[in-house]
């Protein structure tokens, strides 16, 4: 059984930084490539980031140079660092883990394990 939990969610002011993490644990491996994924209401679910067993990072470009996607193999435990943040960034954050990382296309195809999400507030 695989379990992911995030964390770090919260409300901050427009150009402020947040940090979400995503612990994950069972039967998926440390180094199993991981996504987050943001989903704001009404909208569908999209792809914010992933990071390979390596660490080498993807990112969309609506958060390059903002955000930091990293993780600490020995912790379970993936990062979001989120700085500068948007209005439009508000959303719901949720981690996937196991999925499939693709460099060339810059994108994560993520598995069936998905966190329970956490909510980030931007607003002054």
């Amino acid at each position: 059984q695989v379990q992911l939990v995030e964390s770090g969610g919260g409300l901050v002011q427009p150009g402020g930084s947040l940090r979400l993490s995503c612990a994950v644990s069972g039967s998926i491996g440390s180094r199993s490539a991981m996504g987050w994924y943001r989903q704001a209401p009404g909208k569908e679910r999209e792809l914010v980031a992933g990071i390979g067993s390596g660490g080498s990072p993807i990112y969309v470009d609506s958060v390059k140079g903002r955000f930091t996607n990293y993780r600490d193999n020995a912790k379970n435990t993936v990062y979001l660092q989120m700085n500068s943040l948007k209005p439009e960034d508000a959303a719901v954050y949720y981690c996937n883990a196991g999925g499939v990382i693709d460099y060339s296309g810059r994108y994560y195809h993520p598995s069936a394990y998905w966190g329970q999400g956490t909510q980030l507030t931007v607003s002054s």
